[in-house]
């Protein structure tokens, strides 16, 4: 199946964080304060398709409280952190969105991802992700995660479903 086909039926984006919103880096301060660098690409990426329609969400492995700033900044109402079986939490939130797997795409980079990558309609690997990951995915990004990858992703999905020159179209 195509990449275009697999992005028509797409309502919901899900994204892993570290290495996928970010480039994996984990900084603290002398004072223990953790600290992420996001991709201001990204973040618009983001607010495109919600613009466009699309829902929106965060599925990571730890807990952070600068994703839920960044996730506020973006109004990003889908957030799951502490996750360790990213698949369950996947599940949940189609159940509490009445959305099929189809309808649903999911980026990640490493490992944990992988259940959750082969469960949804469109799977996503961004370009640094891990071997496995990268082997399952229906689509690899040629951007670097925390780089605009997934600014990436949503203008491939944008795109496939002819809805991106309605959302360019504001800015001209």
């Amino acid at each position: 199946m195509s990449i275009a086909s697999l992005c028509q039926p797409i309502e919901l984006i899900l994204a892993d964080v570290d290495g996928v919103l970010t480039d994996g880096s984990i900084i603290f301060t002398n004072e223990g304060i953790e600290i992420k660098r996001f991709n201001i690409q990204d973040g618009l990426g983001i607010r495109l398709w919600q613009r466009a329609g699309g829902k929106f969400g965060l599925v990571t492995g730890r807990n952070s409280h600068i994703v839920n700033v960044r996730a506020a900044e973006l109004g990003i109402e889908i957030v799951r952190q502490g996750t360790e079986k990213k698949v369950a939490a996947v599940k949940e939130i189609l159940a509490q969105l009445r959305l099929e797997p189809r309808q649903v795409c999911y980026i990640g980079d490493d490992l944990p991802d992988l259940p959750a990558l082969r469960y949804v309609g469109l799977g996503v690997a961004v370009a640094n992700a891990c071997v496995d990951v990268r082997q399952v995915a229906d689509y690899v990004t040629t951007a670097l995660g925390g780089a605009g990858a997934v600014r990436e992703v949503i203008e491939v999905v944008l795109r496939s479903q002819q809805r991106w020159d309605d959302v360019v179209h504001s800015y001209q």
